[in-house]
């Protein structure tokens, strides 16, 4: 069972943000952008450590798709075609803590690998 349970989860399609609420209060806003290129799919996580898949040119990503699975996750269908992540509460909650570290991490290994961000439409 999950540790973090949700209470609400809203996509706002037009600034590209899932909300999500959990009983223990806590509340995030997170980019899609910033969950396709943190998918917990093998496509970009890789199957060990250090074979992880650096995600470039997310920047206009949408979610088209949410859909249940079971009562512990969900499966995010981005408009890229990406929908093989189950994101489970846990892994929502911690992407949604850890959101400014995460991110600054993100854009530091986009630079090192040669790809600058386009500000997104």
């Amino acid at each position: 069972m999950s540790k973090h349970q949700p209470t609400e989860l809203n996509l706002h399609r037009q600034s590209k943000v899932l909300e999500i609420s959990f009983d223990d209060g806590a509340s995030f806003n997170l980019p899609c952008e910033y969950l396709r290129v943190f998918s917990p799919s093998a496509e970009v996580q890789g199957h060990g450590p250090g074979q992880e898949v650096l995600q470039v040119g997310k920047e206009d990503v949408s979610i088209d798709q949410i859909t249940p699975v079971g009562n512990y996750a969900v499966c995010l269908h981005f408009d890229d075609g990406h929908n093989t992540g189950i994101y489970s509460w846990d892994t929502l909650y911690n992407l949604g803590a850890n959101h400014d570290r995460n991110w600054a991490d993100y854009l530091d290994r986009l630079k090192a690998a040669g790809h600058q961000r386009k500000e997104s439409n």
